[in-house]
Formats: structure tokens, sequence, C-alpha cells
């Protein structure tokens, strides 16, 4: 039952179908050049394979569980519901997996200094820990937006030793984030940019999405050892995509599992209140590539809206956008007030309070479980834990 995996994007131009690609400055383009080359001949490199697995096992605490939610499970009525706990991992987000793979690839090139964006705090913190890991200097830029929402990561990101640089442009959200990110690396070519999703230009949504199918590697091992057959369906919340599809990429070609993308629907998909880049987006360039991008009939972009600072972004990777458009992705929309029942209802079903992005699947996978068989079986990615959201949820989201 092993994936032949047929489906073999990027392109050597770095398309994904007609997204992705290198929409950037030239100065930008031979330092990417450069991290391609480097990357393409480690991820061959037996010593590097090694190093990564040993990063995984003994410090991301890898491989993280299959749960069984019997009390889901049984509420619902419907399909067996699985939870890929990426909550457990160091951190308590699946961005450690990407961040780990890539500060390693940052310290074969012999960089001495780590720039990054983060929305939700997590991918901050997980950028944090592995410069502190690696003995390297850390920024991390951070909408002031997010900031505010997100002070316990804030507080974490210092503690490991990271400057947390505040931007107050625009949204003062993820999205420009990454713009200040990437103008901070432009003019310090000699640091790594070390992204946190699967988007930007080629090569790095190919290296994220390298970093992070290890969710999927494993859910499917698991799954086999647990119940002797594939799942019916994954499910996964989607801002940029990286837990997405981290899980979703062992998958691609097992016509019989179908994969399912849950963006944020925020205060309703008919008002200017989402971030529904897949369901509502049109082809569009941010951020050095292409993918489904809000925008309007000009082609400016749109603000995007979620509760969840790490869904907050108005476009997708380009993998994603590919998949969607090849019909091989279901994508739907979840509320603010859904996701919000959701991580109550875990939280009080299980003990397991999830992030607010991961409860954003969490809502439709469950729904989706009810209205299948009992014998099918649905896997939920917890893509992480919602510590960092507890404040927020409670002071400005619950009963509003």
């Amino acid at each position: 039952m092993k994936n032949n995996n047929k489906y073999n994007l990027p392109d050597k131009q770095g398309n994904f179908g007609q997204f992705g690609g290198q929409y950037v400055p030239p100065q930008l383009v031979e330092i990417l050049n450069e991290i391609e080359q480097v990357y393409m001949k480690l991820k061959k490199d037996r010593q590097f394979k090694q190093e990564l697995v040993d990063l995984y096992r003994n410090y991301a605490n890898r491989p993280s569980l299959l749960y069984f939610s019997k009390k889901l499970t049984k509420k619902y009525g419907g399909a067996k519901i699985y939870l890929k706990r990426e909550d457990l991992n160091h951190t308590g987000a699946h961005k450690i997996n990407n961040t780990v793979g890539q500060a390693l690839l940052a310290h074969k090139m012999g960089k001495k200094k780590l720039i990054a964006e983060t929305g939700a705090g997590q991918h901050g913190v997980a950028v944090a820990t592995v410069a502190a890991l690696f003995d390297m200097d850390c920024d991390i830029y951070m909408g002031k937006r997010d900031i505010i929402n997100q002070k316990m990561n804030v507080y974490r990101i210092k503690m490991l030793g990271a400057n947390v640089i505040p931007v107050t442009q625009g949204q003062a959200t993820l999205k420009d984030a990454v713009d200040v990110a990437l103008g901070a690396f432009i003019k310090n070519p000699e640091a790594y940019y070390l992204i946190g999703s699967v988007v930007g230009p080629y090569p790095l949504p190919m290296i994220v999405r390298d970093f992070q199918k290890i969710i999927g590697e494993e859910a499917r091992r698991q799954i086999l050892k647990a119940e002797s057959k594939l799942p019916n369906y994954l499910v996964a919340c989607v801002g940029g995509g990286s837990n997405a599809i981290g899980l979703f990429y062992d998958f691609i070609n097992e016509p019989k599992v179908k994969l399912v993308a849950v963006e944020p629907a925020g205060k309703g998909a008919n008002t200017a209140k989402h971030g529904l880049a897949l369901m509502k987006g049109r082809p569009g360039v941010i951020h050095g590539f292409k993918c489904s991008l809000l925008q309007d009939k000009e082609g400016n972009i749109l603000e995007s809206y979620s509760a969840a600072s790490g869904l907050d972004y108005p476009g997708v990777g380009p993998e994603l956008s590919s998949l969607q458009e090849l019909g091989k992705l279901q994508v739907v929309g979840v509320t603010d007030k859904d996701a919000v029942e959701a991580m109550l209802e875990l939280s009080r079903e299980e003990g397991i309070i999830p992030a607010l992005e991961s409860a954003h699947a969490l809502a439709f996978g469950t729904k989706l479980a009810a209205k299948l068989p009992k014998e099918e079986i649905v896997i939920i990615n917890l893509s992480g834990r919602g510590d960092k959201d507890v404040e927020n949820v409670y002071e400005n989201l619950i009963n509003n």
C-alpha cells in the first residue's frame, strides 16, 4: 500500500502548475539559487539525513502520536476520528519540523543569523528555539496586532534570546510581517531567512514541504498499524498551509483518500472579514510567488481576517493552490465562532486544548465524521496546542 508518488511537483523552474515561481528582485534570485543548490545536494547526503532524523527523534519529540478520539467518535456517531498530535512536539506545534530542518541547512551554509516572520507566534518560538540550539542570532518580525493577541509567545521568544521586532504597517499582521522580514533579508543576505510556511519564492515552498511531510509519512504508518487500512479523509486547517501539505503530501496519489483544506471564514464567508484565499481568491502574486490570492477587480490585495493569527493571510501555498486546480483538494470554510466552539469541545471532551488554528479543522472534521459510516476513518491534524490562545479566546471571543 506504499505511495509510489507519481505526483512530482514543483518542476525544475519551481512551478506547481501555474503557481509558485520566483517573482523577486535580481539580488534575491542569486541568494535563493544558492539555497536551492545547497539544499538539493544536502537532501541526498546521508550524514545530513541522519542528523535530521536525530533532531526529529531526540529534540523535536517525533514521532508524534496518532490518537484515537473515542469520546468524539462516540459523540458524533459516525466515522472513527483520529487526531495527529503535532501539539505534542517540542514548542507545541508542527512548526518545529521545519525550523530544525532549515536551521540545520543554514548551519551547513555557515550562516550565523536567522530572520523570520511570525503570526500566531508558534513559528517565532520555533525559530528562536533552533537559533538557541545552533548558537545563531535571531530577529523575529511580528505584527503589532499579533503581539497584543499572542503575548505569551512573545515572552517565550524573548526568553529564548531572540529579538521581537514589531511591525506596524498595513494590518500589522502576518502579511505585513512577511513584507518587512523579506526586506530585512534583502538588506542582510549573509543571514538566512527561515520562512514559516509553504509560501514565498522557490525553493522555499518545496523546502518547507519536504521538512513537514514527515507528518503524513508517520500518519500513514500509524493508521496502517492501528486499522490495517488507509484513512478515508485527511482534514487540516490552512493559512499558508504547511501543516496541511505536511499531512497531505504522502497521500496525494491515493485516490480513495480525500484531502480537505479548512480555511478561516472569520466573521462569515459573505462578509469582508475572512481569509478564504482558496475559496474566494484568484491567481495573483504576493511575497515573491504566485498563488490563489484575495484581491479586488483591479488586482489589489485585499485584507484577510481570522481570529486565529496563524491563518490571517490573504494568500496560500502554491502547492495547495495547484492541488485545488487539479481537483485533488476539497476546500471548506469555518467561522471564528465554530472554531471557538470546537476548541472548547475538544478541551472538555478529551482534555486536550487545541490551537485556535487547529480548531478550524476540528470543527469541520467532527461534523464530517458524523455523516460517514462507522467503518470509515477521518484523521484531523491537530497542528498546535492552545496555550497561546486561551487569554484571547476568553477575553475577546467567547460570547462575542
